[in-house]
């Protein structure tokens, strides 16, 4: 195990021990639940980026990568308490990029097509 993590790479492994106490935690392709302790720490520090086996590179972009998930909602622990379309919809008022396109498209504003859906978002509000 690490000795020195970060707050971020602890709140990591704590929600993926917490995933697999609760029989959550999957196994890299997602078919099979993990079982065994030792592999839900190794899968834990993985996710964190705190794995004394993966290089610095490595590391950093597992951590960055685990974040990324988080916020998008993507993980077993999220799955299971029914929040990740409700993380996706309170991003943008309950709109989707899509949606914001037809509705720059229909108030004729130029450069839509270009624009992802944060600037959509500024475009429409003014």
């Amino acid at each position: 195990m690490a000795i020195h993590q970060t707050p971020a790479q602890r709140k990591t492994v704590e929600r993926v021990m917490h995933e697999f106490k609760h029989g959550e935690l999957k196994t890299a392709r997602g078919t099979r639940k993990v079982k065994n302790p030792k592999q839900a720490v190794a899968i834990a520090l993985s996710e964190a980026g705190a794995s004394k086996y993966d290089t610095p590179k490595e590391r950093a972009h597992n951590l960055r990568r685990t974040k990324k998930k988080e916020r998008r909602g993507e993980t077993g622990q999220a799955a299971a308490e029914g929040r990740r379309h409700t993380a996706q919809r309170r991003a943008g008022d309950g709109k989707t990029r899509s949606e914001l396109y037809r509705e720059a498209k229909r108030r004729d504003i130029p450069g839509r097509s270009k624009m992802n859906k944060q600037q959509l978002e500024r475009a429409l509000h003014r």
